[in-house]
Formats: C-alpha cells, sequence, structure tokens
C-alpha cells in the first residue's frame, strides 16, 4: 500500500510533563485508525500533530506529495454569520453540488432536518456539530482526522456516518484517524487501532474488539502491575463474546484465543442475585405506567403509554431528539405528570436521576474532593449474595479513577468527565433503587467507561438508560425500547431493530406526504366507518406485530441451545427467523400507512 503520512520521532512535552517521547508511526492508503487512550494522555496532540496544526518539541511528519488533510476539531470553529447551506458547500453553485451523488449524501445523513437558510447562530450545539461535519465530509480529502465526531450525534446520525465513513475509505483509498471514545463507532469502521498510554503510541490490528483481545493478551504477558486494568478488559471481552450476538457474525480476532481468555471469567452480571436483592429492596411494585399521555398545549408528546418496569430491570430508551425521552423518565422519577392516563408507584421507590447538568455539584463547587466525601456514610454495600461488597466512598472514587492526588482538588477545577464521575458517586451512594441515567457517557474516555460498567454490573435496582452511546447501551441494560410516533414500544432486536423501523418510518412518511401533496384537492379524510375499520385494523396489525415479535426473541433464543455442528438444521431456523422477520416488515409499513392516514 502507498505511504500517505507518518511521523518520526515525535517528542512533546509541557512545562510539568512529557507527552509523547519519540514516537514513530506510518499512515497507509486504505487505513482507518482510532486513537484510543485516558483523557490527558495526548490522542487530540497526536492528531493535531499529524494534521499538521501543532508542532512537535522534536522529530517531523512526513506527508506524500499534493496529500490534503481534512480535519474535525473538538472545538466549535463555524462562523456565526453564515447559513446553514453557506457553511456546507460554501459558495459553489447548486447544479454542482446538487449533482454529485457524495455531497448529496452527506447533507441527507446529516442536516436534511435543517433550515438551509437559517443562520449557523441560531443553531443548538448538536445541530452545529453536525453543520461543521457535513462541511468537511461534503469536500475532497486524502486524509479525514476527527475529534470526537460522535459528540452530539445520535444513533442513527452516528451509523450513518459509520456507513459513509466505510464506502468512502474503502482498501487503497485515502486514510481516516479518528479520537472517539464510541466503542462501538470504532469497531465497526477502524481496520487498526492506536492506544495512547505513558508517552508512547502503541499499534493494534482492527478494531476495539480487536484492540481488547490483544491488550489483554499483552497485560498477561506484563505481570501482575496490570492486574487491576486486565481483569476489567477480561471482563469486556467476554461481554464482547458472550453478550454481543451482532458482533458473532464478524469477529474480529481468533475465536479459539478469545475463548481460551475468557473460559474463566464469570457472566457479566449475577442476574438472579440482583434482581433477588432488587425485590428485596423494592418489593414487586416500581413503577406502573397505564395508558399515560402527556400533552404540552396543543402538543401530544406520548400517548397511550403501558410500561410496568419490574424489579431489578435494565432497559435502554431509544428515540430521536425531541421524541419525548425526557418526558418519559419525568413520568417515571415524578418530576412530570400524566395529562391522561396514570402512574402507580411502589412505596419503596427512590429514584435518583443522572442528568445532563451538574446540578449535584453546584453545592460544593468551592470544596476539594476529600471535603465532599468526608461528609458522606463510611461504608456503603454492591453486589449481592457471596460477592457483597462493602466499598468505602474513597474505594468508589478509586474505581472511578480518581487519584490520592485529586483528593485535594477543588470540585470546580475537576475536567469535565472528572465532575461527571463524581456526581454519578453522589448518585449511586445515595442508595436509590431505581436509576435513571440520561447521556452518561460524555467526557468519559473508553478505560473509564468500562470501569463505570463494571460497578453498574454490581448495582442492585432498577436502571433506566438514554444514551447515544450504542455500546454502552448495549453493554449495560438487557432491553431497549423506542419512543416512535408518541408510542412507547419494545425492541426485541434491540438497536438494529429501531434503526430499521426508524427508516421505515422516514420511507413511510415521504411517501405519505408525497401522496398528499398530490390528492389533497380531491382525497377526503377517513370518517365514519373507513375510520372505524382503519383503528380495528392498526390494533390487530399492533397485536399481530407483537405476537411476531415474540416469536423471534424466543427463536433466537432457542438459536443458541441449537447444536453448534448442526449446520443443516441452524440454517432451516435461521431461514425461519429471516422470514419472520420480513413478515414483521410488511407489517410496519403497512402500520405506518395507517397511522398517517388517522392522523
Amino acid at each position: 500500500m502507498a505511504h500517505l503520512l507518518g511521523a518520526e520521532g515525535l517528542h512533546l512535552e509541557y512545562p510539568t510533563r512529557v507527552v509523547f517521547d519519540s514516537v514513530t508511526l506510518g499512515i497507509e492508503e486504505g487505513d482507518r485508525i482510532g486513537i484510543v487512550g485516558r483523557n490527558g494522555d495526548g490522542k487530540s496532540s497526536l492528531l493535531a500533530m499529524l494534521a499538521g496544526r501543532k508542532e512537535p518539541d522534536a522529530g517531523r511528519v512526513t506527508m506524500r506529495g499534493g496529500t490534503t488533510i481534512g480535519v474535525l476539531d473538538q472545538a466549535d470553529t463555524l462562523d456565526d454569520d453564515l447559513t446553514v447551506g453557506g457553511a456546507v458547500v460554501g459558495d459553489t453553485p447548486e447544479h454542482e453540488w446538487a449533482g454529485d451523488a457524495r455531497v448529496r449524501d452527506v447533507i441527507a445523513g446529516l442536516v436534511a432536518d435543517l433550515d438551509w437558510d437559517a443562520s449557523v447562530s441560531s443553531l443548538s450545539g448538536g445541530q452545529r456539530r453536525r453543520v461543521a461535519l457535513a462541511r468537511l465530509l461534503a469536500e475532497e480529502w486524502d486524509v479525514i482526522a476527527l475529534d470526537e465526531p460522535t459528540n452530539h450525534l445520535d444513533v442513527e446520525a452516528i451509523t450513518w456516518l459509520a456507513g459513509h465513513l466505510k464506502t468512502r475509505w474503502p482498501k487503497n483509498a485515502g486514510a481516516l484517524l479518528v479520537v472517539t471514545h464510541d466503542r462501538w463507532f470504532l469497531d465497526e469502521i477502524c481496520t487498526a487501532t492506536w492506544e495512547v498510554h505513558d508517552r508512547i503510541v502503541e499499534p493494534f490490528e482492527g478494531g476495539y474488539a480487536a484492540y481488547i483481545l490483544q491488550r489483554v493478551e499483552r497485560d498477561r504477558m506484563a505481570a501482575a502491575s496490570e492486574a487491576k486494568r486486565q481483569n476489567l478488559a477480561r471482563k469486556e471481552l467476554a461481554w464482547l463474546r458472550r453478550g454481543a450476538p451482532a458482533r458473532t457474525s464478524k469477529p474480529k480476532f481468533r475465536i479459539d484465543a478469545a475463548n481460551a481468555l475468557i473460559a474463566d471469567v464469570p457472566p457479566i452480571r449475577d442476574t438472579v442475585s440482583l434482581q433477588s436483592l432488587a425485590v428485596a429492596r423494592l418489593g414487586k411494585d416500581v413503577v406502573d405506567l397505564l395508558d399515560a399521555g402527556v400533552e404540552y398545549g396543543d402538543r401530544e408528546v406520548l400517548k397511550d403509554v403501558e410500561w410496568r418496569i419490574a424489579p431489578g430491570e435494565r432497559t435502554g430508551i431509544l428515540g430521536v431528539n425531541g421524541a419525548g425521552k425526557s418526558t418519559l423518565l419525568g413520568l417515571i422519577a415524578g418530576t412530570v405528570q400524566p395529562t391522561s392516563g396514570r402512574v402507580k408507584r411502589g412505596k419503596t421507590v427512590q429514584v435518583r436521576t443522572l442528568t445532563q447538568r451538574i446540578d449535584e455539584l453546584a453545592q460544593h463547587w468551592n470544596d476539594p474532593v476529600r471535603t465532599v466525601i468526608n461528609g458522606l456514610r463510611t461504608s456503603y454495600t454492591f453486589g449481592a449474595g457471596s460477592k457483597a461488597q462493602d466499598l468505602t466512598p474513597g474505594q468508589l472514587l478509586e474505581r472511578l479513577g480518581f487519584t490520592s492526588a485529586q483528593l485535594s482538588t477543588p470540585v470546580k477545577d475537576l475536567s469535565g468527565g472528572q465532575q461527571r464521575r463524581l456526581q454519578l458517586l453522589l448518585v449511586l451512594l445515595d442508595q436509590p433503587n431505581v436509576l435513571i441515567l440520561d447521556e452518561p457517557t460524555n467526557d468519559m474516555d473508553t478505560d473509564m467507561l468500562a470501569a463505570i460498567e463494571d460497578l453498574l454490573d454490581s448495582w442492585p435496582g432498577t436502571l433506566l438508560v438514554v444514551s447515544h452511546d450504542r455500546y454502552f447501551l448495549e453493554r449495560v441494560t438487557d432491553q431497549q425500547f423506542a419512543i416512535l410516533d408518541r408510542h412507547l414500544r419494545h425492541l426485541p432486536g434491540g438497536v438494529d431493530e429501531y434503526l430499521r423501523l426508524r427508516s421505515l418510518e422516514q420511507k413511510t412518511g415521504a411517501a405519505a406526504s408525497a401522496s398528499r401533496v398530490s390528492t389533497a384537492a380531491t382525497e377526503p379524510e377517513l370518517d365514519g366507518a373507513a375510520r372505524r375499520a382503519a383503528e380495528k385494523e392498526l390494533s390487530a396489525l399492533e397485536r399481530k406485530m407483537q405476537k411476531l415479535n415474540d416469536q423471534i426473541d424466543r427463536a433466537k433464543h432457542a438459536l443458541a441451545d441449537h447444536d453448534q455442528s448442526d449446520y443443516a438444521g441452524l440454517g432451516e431456523k435461521m431461514k425461519e427467523i429471516q422470514a419472520q422477520q420480513g413478515e414483521v416488515e410488511e407489517l410496519e409499513l403497512r402500520w405506518f400507512e395507517l397511522t398517517e392516514q388517522l392522523d
């Protein structure tokens, strides 16, 4: 493969520490490289040096003649005076950019919902991020360097971005460098992973799953000094092999080696013990939403929500921005009252929410971390049965990555990730039995996310998670729900099913829109017998889809127990599941058509 970009003997230091010492790297055509490491270890600095944005103190960056590099910074650099269209395509005439399939794909994937003539200054932070990313991707580059590109993107946009990058940079066509904590994204797009640690950059083959395997092997050979980190990595590897069926169809590491490494790793969570303890703490009743609906003025946000939340249930909630996720969490927490239906709570329920704000820390803003934890109880119990542990607040802080030196740091001087971890600690130590996490992964590096997931594995209670981080969502929850067209819907197929439903919803919405435009003058609205018939058909469709989804769920579980050497039998069962999924898709298309008519 042709050489594009490289580094020879890079050295970078600040007055208080050396960041890199004699780092040598090479980037070839077709490379898609993920850069991981702890916050503050130099990932963004490495990206800036390779892109020519920062000069090293020693060494040099080499580049093939004529190579162009595009960079997406973490900082917002958009000009407020531009319109959305001006920011994305500049002065390019419409007939040129509209005739470019790549540019059309970028616009459709990232900014289709924005007003083309709106001022950039009127956009939210997330919208500005999408415009900045669209602007970069609309141009031609040999190398693209992305610093946290998934920040502020939802699950759909992240999935689109992964597909776009894989299509755009196939083998022998340019290169991609990406710094991100989004482990699903890393595993989906990367052909190599660089870990930044201890003033070096260590390369690994493959994406995130392959990197985890190789790191476990490295740690095992490195001896006991890495024992704590090794155990977390081995536990995460066990989940990658056992708990993520979607990944087993495209393993990026040797299956035999992976199975040998995790042979003695117990299940990620002792589900039976945790559920038993959750029932003991909560009783059988947690929170029941009974035909609950919420309206704000003339706008209906949630409609006919029927959900009986069980003790020990671990649920992820998906939905586009504005779909009603925060309203749903408010119903559960009691901060939002239903305008129809009712919410029933168990007598012992204690709900705590980790919000996207840092309200819990406001009263401690000027206090050192040690002062904050000195006012807490002396010990707290995590886990269940023989695995229960009594941990002091200091021990919990250590598990969340705080050092002894940081105990003297005022809360206001902590980094964003450290403040987020301290906030989580205060929420957990309040000993709630229902925990709501609203976008908990912001400002966290991959190692710290693994530590938090490990802590949550031993937390006994009902857990509800809203997150755009697909890996985290799948890792800490056992089931997923989505808010679609104001209704709450169970997703037996998980995030993949949600993405498929959203795609169907968008296609049906576009078709219905075109149909309304063409027939508005002649087609009367449904009324009387026609409306009753449509409502009856809709109800029947929902029952049939639920029945089919239950059958598919059972069939997938049965597949795991089937004789794995019986290839013919496995093939037949897979065909049956695929046929049922095809039938569900057809029913869903009709369901969306009917809901459009009835609206």
